[in-house]
């Protein structure tokens, strides 16, 4: 417990000392993680594009798959998703510090449901539309941890990841 709260407090340092600002005009970021679900645990990947000092647009693709026992027996499913965001990043109205990124803002996506063909349950693809709530922390100046919390689509929870700009 003494080396990882060690070892969290010299990232902390060292983040401080050399992280940049959250995301310029023009720069891309890729950002990848685990969430939270109601149907298994999704994976994510995904990248933002700064297209204004305060604003982003970026495109996701999420994976889960997951064992349901309906009617005494277990049925393997899978949920791929597809989306796109775009957020308002509050720095500047808020004059944060310059390795913190904090943002809001909306998403919309398809998700495309796969279970075997004699599973006849209530699970199907379709459009999902949802916001999120969100910030990172840069640990330099190209890579951050990333929290999220959302509702009303792939990651109905919340999902954790880090960011890595290019």
């Amino acid at each position: 417990m003494k080396k990882l709260l060690l070892a969290v407090s010299f990232l902390l340092v060292f983040g401080l000392s050399f992280a940049q600002s959250p995301l310029g005009v023009g720069a891309t970021q890729v950002n990848i993680g685990v969430g939270m679900s109601n149907w298994g645990v999704p994976f994510y990947a995904g990248f933002d594009y700064g297209f204004h000092r305060d604003f982003t647009f970026g495109a996701e693709f999420s994976y889960r798959g997951y064992r349901e026992n309906w009617k005494n027996k277990y049925y393997d499913h899978s949920i791929m998703g597809f989306s796109g965001n775009g957020n308002y990043h509050f720095n500047t109205i808020l004059g944060l510090p310059r390795q913190f990124d904090f943002y809001a803002g909306l998403n919309i996506g398809f998700f495309v449901w796969s279970s075997p063909d004699e599973y006849n349950g209530s699970h199907n693809s379709g459009l999902g539309l949802g916001g999120q709530l969100g910030g990172r922390f840069y640990f330099t100046d190209r890579l951050g941890l990333n929290v999220e919390f959302g509702g009303s689509n792939a990651f109905s929870g919340g999902k954790v990841g880090l960011t890595i700009k290019m």
